[in-house]
């Protein structure tokens, strides 16, 4: 009998150790490590391989093939890549079954599909697809949650395409460790990532989040895969967005936009009109920026709500955006501008959900906050994006034309915009304002 001996491994980042820390040494994470057991087994007849000049390595066309789901071949970068793995993580109810039993629909008319539940039966499984009004001859379903019996399945069926929901609930009998422990999942992961890449099946898993909205598990299980998506957006909202946080084959951050009806996930065409479709004139503290998620530029409403504080600590709320950026952008006002925002509570929100990491927000947030506090609506036909220094300056940011572009194709009148972003095309129906300080913004706003 192999020998067996218990190890501990942090579910972060997937260290072992020989005995239980409190906080991980390599992460730096509390309560992350946890006991495991695994077996000493001897590596036989080991032969070493011969590298290869990279020169020499014959390059292969990338082959996809389309979910017939818009928005979701976008994040995907054009539809599924054969022999790749992708992983899918929201939050739970937020629509994750439902689109990949709607891909697995469409794509069975052109590949072998399989998908597998740990988690639904087959019943719970059949009366969603009814629901979506989905066709359901050539859907084939197992609810199996051993690995061994999983990858037996696979060699006699052939699967192209494998959905497994979820790897939470999967396990292997290498490992004496429960389901959705840091062992289990790494390693589930591990052999369906080998099977994947060795017999050319594209392996869609599906994936739980823990509290803080980070799929659960070890971080090396995100390395593992190719594309890692995330769903984002809140449950109660019709509109769903999923963010390609990874992806070997396509643009990382692009984003997805769906609309959640009765038959499931439809993709949003115009979602800048959708974003702004409830904006009303004359708002106090409200603009609108364009940024910039992978390929596409979006329209957004930032608001800002500047209001006299009831205690000795003013709030800093924001959602959707970057609170240290608030931050700054607070700094900056007080330090250039005099404006004593230390007595006031700031809340500062980005509309529609999306989440916005980029520093081209920081011009429009700055406007809100402005116009809140002065009580001054903006223009309404008036764009704003750009970087703010912290010496006031407003720095250039990345594919000024394409924002531009999209500012203009839904009717707006005037950008502000950093002066690096100015080109030299002549526009005749809008007019582009290019500023070096935030000043020079200020004095516009007040004219």
């Amino acid at each position: 009998m192999p020998k067996i001996k218990n190890i501990y491994l942090c579910e972060q980042c997937g260290t072992n150790f020989p005995q239980w820390h409190g906080q991980c040494p390599e992460c730096n994470a509390w309560g992350s490590i946890h006991e495991s057991f695994a077996k000493n087994k001897k590596n036989e007849n080991v032969i070493a391989k011969t590298p290869t000049l990279l020169s020499k390595v014959q390059s292969k066309k990338v082959e996809r093939v389309s979910t017939q789901i818009i928005e979701l071949d976008r994040v995907l970068g054009g539809g599924i890549v054969s022999g790749s793995v992708t992983l899918v993580g929201g939050d739970p109810g937020i629509g994750k079954s439902t689109i990949l039993i709607q891909a697995i629909s469409n794509l069975t008319r052109d590949l072998n599909t399989l998908y597998i539940s740990g988690e639904e039966s087959a019943e719970q499984i059949k009366l969603r697809a009814e629901r979506l009004k989905l066709k359901l001859d050539q859907i084939n379903i197992i609810t199996e949650v051993n690995l061994e019996l999983i990858i037996e399945t696979f060699l006699n069926q052939k699967p192209d395409l494998v959905v497994i929901d979820s790897i939470q609930t999967l396990f292997t009998e290498s490992f004496s460790s429960p389901p959705g422990s840091v062992t289990q999942v790494r390693e589930c992961a591990s052999q369906l990532t080998r099977y994947a890449k060795s017999n050319n099946c594209s392996v869609i898993i599906v994936g739980h989040v823990t509290k803080e909205g980070a799929i659960a598990g070890p971080r090396i299980l995100e390395h593992i895969v190719d594309t890692v998506l995330y769903f984002e957006g809140d449950n109660s909202s019709t509109h769903r967005m999923i963010r390609s946080i990874k992806n070997r084959f396509g643009s990382v951050n692009e984003i997805g936009i769906f609309a959640m009806t009765e038959f499931g996930l439809k993709s949003i065409k115009n979602p800048s009109a959708i974003f702004l479709a409830a904006r009303k004139k004359n708002f106090l503290g409200s603009s609108v920026m364009v940024t910039q998620e992978g390929t596409r530029p979006l329209l957004i409403e930032i608001q800002a709500l500047v209001d006299n504080t009831n205690s000795g600590y003013p709030k800093r709320h924001t959602i959707g955006l970057e609170s240290n950026r608030i931050l700054m952008i607070l700094a900056v006002l007080n330090k250039y501008l005099s404006i004593p925002l230390h007595e006031y509570d700031v809340f500062v929100n980005a509309v529609g959900g999306v989440k916005i990491s980029e520093p081209a927000s920081d011009l429009s947030v700055f406007s809100a906050i402005y116009s809140s506090f002065k009580m001054k609506p903006l223009p309404h036909d008036a764009i704003f994006f750009g970087e703010i220094g912290l010496s006031g300056e407003i720095r250039p940011v990345v594919k000024g034309q394409e924002r531009i572009h999209e500012a203009q194709s839904h009717g707006f009148k005037k950008i502000f915009l950093p002066h690096g972003n100015v080109s030299k095309t002549k526009y005749n129906d809008i007019e582009i304002v290019g500023l070096t300080r935030i000043e020079e913004l200020i004095h516009f706003l007040n004219n």
